[in-house]
């Protein structure tokens, strides 16, 4: 698609075949970019790729893990070979483990870990001295109003967003003189296979758990995937060419109580 913010532009999206990064997908793509696609999910990448397809819509696809060095390499090497270049990393791919500090098994910490804090530093890693070679790019990272603020029953989600906070300003104060920016979105809570894995776990009905968690938020309802994914496609617009190191709620009042 052409005639937009991103004509011409490549940008990566990681766990971008549902929820929040697929939403940014359809934006990106709206937008004009040339737009790649990981998910570790082949099933996931397999069905949003003839879902888009329906659509006339055609983004590279790429089955990988962010939370392994030799998929990553592999991955980008792949899309340098396609596309030449990468000017936007969405770093969106995450997972949640929910419990307290006595509940959450080591393995789990491990694994939130892996996914929510290592897979945005491999990815970076791999793709800044490809936006360093181009003397432009802009890295977004999806975080969470939980990595601003505590919340009961979160230990390791919370402290694996507050990392990817501050992954992000310190990304963006050693590349902000180079030309690289970098910045996150913190969303509240997001219509998607996330809430409803919440819903499933306590094992109550969906009205009830959606009551429960709107009452946390001051407009007084759940966010919508596009309407982060709208965030994102600011941060990384020319529209936010003087805005790096910044940690943009997207929370519906969440964190201002």
């Amino acid at each position: 698609m052409a005639g937009g913010r991103f004509d011409g532009k490549i940008v990566v999206v990681t766990g971008g075949a549902s929820g929040i990064g697929k939403a940014a997908v359809v934006e990106f793509l709206g937008e004009g970019a040339s737009v790649v696609v990981i998910d570790r999910s082949k099933e996931g990448i397999a069905e949003v790729e003839k879902e888009f397809r329906t659509k006339g819509l055609e983004p590279m696809m790429l089955a990988g893990d962010v939370t392994s060095a030799a998929d990553v390499g592999h991955m980008v090497g792949e899309i340098m070979r396609k596309h030449g270049r990468i000017d936007v990393l969405f770093n969106n791919a995450g997972i949640l483990v929910e419990g307290t500090v006595e509940e959450v098994s080591e393995a789990d910490w491990d694994r939130i870990m892996s996914v929510n804090v290592k897979g945005p530093f491999l990815m970076s890693k791999a793709v800044v001295p490809v936006m360093l070679a181009q003397g432009a790019g802009v890295i977004v990272n999806n975080a969470s109003c939980s990595g601003l603020v505590g919340d009961r029953g979160a230990v390791a989600y919370n402290t694996s967003k507050g990392a990817v906070v501050l992954m992000t300003k310190c990304l963006a104060l050693d590349y902000a003189d180079r030309g690289i920016r970098v910045n996150c979105v913190c969303p509240g809570e997001i219509e998607t296979p996330m809430f409803m894995q919440e819903v499933s776990r306590r094992g109550m009905p969906v009205e009830d758990y959606r009551k429960e968690i709107c009452a946390f938020h001051p407009i007084g309802r759940l966010g919508r995937p596009e309407e982060v994914a709208k965030a994102v496609v600011f941060l990384a617009s020319e529209e936010s060419s003087f805005i790096t190191g910044t940690a943009l709620s997207v929370d519906g009042g969440y964190t201002s109580q």
